[in-house]
């Protein structure tokens, strides 16, 4: 049992070692905030904290790599509902003269719920499970793109300063 803790603990240091050069470091902490943002089931956190062991002096540049990739990938979902929008518009169009209904009832109120509240409705598109969706309904109901990117940042900045200063003083202090 002790060496299976001695080699994971080895493992450890690698990673930690890897993430800290700098060919490495930062755009991994981009790329997996980036992702993190997409529909894919990834986490940036584990990337960014363990970033922030090897490096911790990289603290403000790390939250900011993180928040920018993670922003993006707001975007790139904001895009994705304004591409659906043009897509698929005309067929929901369609379908209400037609009379058939094209959306359900919960779809109906959230899509109201998002366009009255505009665009600071994105300060909770860090939010697990319905961040990602809140970034895509904003596109899909064409919100002001620099609104939307500006309530996106803010809100997504904000999530990682907590993380990353939770860990830095509660978790591991130095």
């Amino acid at each position: 049992m002790l060496s299976l803790e001695l080699a994971l603990e080895a493992l450890t240091q690698e990673i930690l070692a890897w993430l800290a050069s700098p060919g490495v470091g930062l755009p991994a902490v981009f790329t997996m905030s980036l992702l993190a943002a997409t529909i894919l089931p990834v986490g940036s956190e584990p990337v960014l904290l363990a970033y922030l062991s090897a490096v911790p002096e990289m603290f403000w540049v790390a939250i900011w790599v993180a928040s920018a990739g993670n922003t993006l990938g707001g975007l790139l979902s904001y895009g994705m509902g304004a591409g659906a929008h043009g897509l698929f518009g005309r067929w929901r169009r369609r379908q209400q003269v037609s009379g058939l209904k094209a959306l359900t009832p919960a779809r109906v109120r959230a899509e109201r719920w998002v366009h009255r509240l505009g665009a600071p409705v994105l300060l909770l598109a860090w939010l697990p499970v319905i961040g990602d969706p809140l970034c895509a309904v904003a596109g899909w109901l064409r919100l002001s793109f620099w609104q939307c990117a500006m309530y996106m940042a803010i809100g997504k900045f904000g999530r990682y300063l907590v993380i990353a200063w939770t860990f830095k003083w509660a978790i591991a202090p130095t």
